[in-house]
C-alpha cells in the first residue's frame, strides 16, 4: 500500500517553551505502512488567540511546514488534518498519560493505518511573510503546464484577495491526484508576481504580459519555464 500526500514533490518565530505541557510541542514519529514506515514531524501550538495550529513535515516525500487544518485538542484527544492532498489525510490520536507520546489512527481515502509520535522538544512554527494584495488582473483562476523531462504536469493556480486585504491562493497539480498545494506568500509589485510554496520548497516568479503570466518555477536546485493563461470560457462556466 502506498500513501502519498504529494508526488510533486522575515518569518515570525513561535516558541512555546513557556507553555504548560500537553499537546503543544515538536513531535516525531511515523505512519506504519504494511511494508515500511513513513516518517513524520509535527509541530502543535496555540496562536495569540488561543487557537490550535500546526504544521507537518514528511521528509520522504520532500514535504515540510505543511499547514495543518482542523486542529482540535480536547483533554487527551488530539486531532488534525491536511487540507488539499488527495484522500483528505486525517490524524486521530490520544496523548499518553505522561504527555510524552501521541498515538492513534491515520486515514487517507480508504486507507486506515496506525501512527505514533514522541515529543522531542518545544514547538517552533515559522509563520510565512504576509502576502500583499493583488490587482484584479491577477485574481481568479489560471492554467499552466510544467514540463519536466518527458512529463507534462498540468497546474491550476487560484488567487484571491481576503477580507484583511492580503492575497491567498493555491496550486492544484491536476495530473498528480488533484493535490492542492497552499501558497505561503503572494507578492505583487506592478506587473511582477512572486509565489512562495514553502511546503514543497518551491517558488514562482512571473510577470503579466499580454494577459498571460510568464515566468519561472524553481523547486530545489531546478528551474523550469512556466506560463499561466486564463481558462477557456467554456471551462470557466463549469
Amino acid at each position: 500500500m502506498r500513501v502519498s500526500v504529494f508526488a510533486f514533490a522575515l518569518p515570525l518565530l513561535v516558541n512555546l517553551a513557556a507553555q504548560t505541557p500537553g499537546a503543544s510541542g515538536h513531535w516525531e514519529g511515523a505512519i506504519k505502512l504494511p511494508d515500511k514506515e513513513l516518517n513524520i514531524q509535527v509541530d502543535l501550538a496555540r496562536n495569540d488567540k488561543g487557537e490550535w495550529m500546526g504544521t507537518i513535515a514528511i521528509p520522504q516525500q520532500n514535504l515540510k511546514e505543511f499547514p495543518l487544518s482542523n486542529v482540535a485538542v480536547n483533554g487527551k484527544s488530539v486531532k488534525f488534518a491536511m487540507k488539499g492532498p488527495p484522500g483528505d489525510p486525517a490524524f486521530d490520536g490520544t496523548l499518553s498519560a505522561d504527555g510524552k507520546s501521541i498515538s492513534g489512527n491515520f486515514t487517507q481515502g480508504a486507507a486506515s493505518l496506525s501512527f505514533a509520535m514522541e515529543r522531542t522538544g518545544d514547538a517552533k512554527i515559522e509563520a510565512p511573510a504576509k502576502s500583499s494584495g493583488i490587482a484584479k488582473e491577477f485574481e481568479g483562476t489560471w492554467e499552466g503546464t510544467l514540463t519536466a523531462g518527458e512529463k507534462n504536469l498540468r497546474l491550476v493556480l487560484k488567487m484571491s484577495n481576503q477580507p484583511d486585504g492580503a492575497a491567498a491562493g493555491s496550486i492544484i497539480s491536476v495530473d498528480q491526484g488533484g493535490g492542492e498545494i497552499p501558497i505561503s506568500t503572494i507578492t505583487q509589485k506592478g506587473s511582477d508576481l512572486k509565489l512562495e510554496l514553502r511546503s514543497i520548497n518551491a517558488t514562482y516568479a512571473g510577470a503579466l504580459k499580454e494577459g498571460s503570466l510568464v515566468g519561472e518555477w524553481k523547486q530545489g536546485p531546478g528551474t523550469l519555464p512556466l506560463s499561466f493563461k486564463r481558462p477557456a470560457k467554456q471551462e470557466e462556466k463549469k
